[in-house]
């Protein structure tokens, strides 16, 4: 890993809560440059965002996580990335080294976290395969942009884990305690954050069969660097 890495952000109405995860992000030593993706927010995202000091990329209208994503990967220049959500609290300085450290140090070629409120399951199994922070090699990502584009909303997670798997990379799990991110229902109200939930799930479905999600988990756990 080349000294310093890309952080990408991709937000949507995130006013209220992505100022504090830049507050982190910002002047973090291991942190290169920060790449915010407003994916065709109706509130003030963006100028929070670039308030902090942020590279700010505007989508309009909205067109979902993974394309979100894509578009922020394009501008990428470093050897790796860090794939961060924007709506984290608890989030210190210290959650980020930790999620760097063991690619830095050539110990794992990815890394995952596990918040502090990720569902129970997942903390038993010791793994979040939907996690949406990550540390991530480029080289990994840069020839599939066009397919990462495509793919539903929440797609994305399970088809960098197919990626993980077919190249046979090292996995670091990197706890996070004190971190979590807001359910669905917490942000929109219940009943929309259940809708959201559900297209998750299908979402998921739509990229990958329920057995390679499996096999996914399977492998994340086995492969811990």
């Amino acid at each position: 890993m080349t000294a310093g890495l890309t952080c990408l952000i991709p937000a949507h109405n995130e006013a209220p809560r992505i100022a504090g995860v830049l507050d982190v992000v910002m002047d973090h030593p291991m942190i290169a440059r920060v790449i915010v993706v407003d994916d065709g927010s109706t509130d003030e995202t963006a100028a929070v965002a670039e308030k902090a000091g942020a590279f700010v990329l505007r989508l309009s209208p909205n067109r979902g996580k993974s394309a979100a994503i894509a578009v922020g990967l394009a501008e990428v220049t470093t050897s790796h990335v860090l794939l961060l959500d924007a709506d984290l609290t608890g989030l210190r300085a210290g959650h980020l080294s930790g999620l760097i450290a063991p690619v830095q140090a050539g110990r794992a070629d990815v890394t995952l976290s596990l918040r502090a409120n990720a569902p129970r399951l997942w903390q038993w199994l010791g793994v979040d395969y939907i996690t949406g922070e990550r540390v991530l090699p480029m080289a990994m990502l840069t020839p599939c942009l066009e397919q990462i584009a495509a793919l539903p909303r929440f797609g994305l997670e399970v088809f960098v884990n197919t990626r993980i798997k077919a190249a046979g990379l090292r996995v670091a799990i990197v706890a996070w305690p004190g971190v979590a991110s807001p359910a669905k229902g917490i942000k929109r109200g219940w009943w929309t954050g259940l809708v959201a939930d559900a297209a998750m799930i299908r979402d998921i479905l739509r990229t990958v069969s329920a057995a390679t999600v499996l096999r996914q988990i399977l492998y994340l756990r086995s492969s811990r660097g």
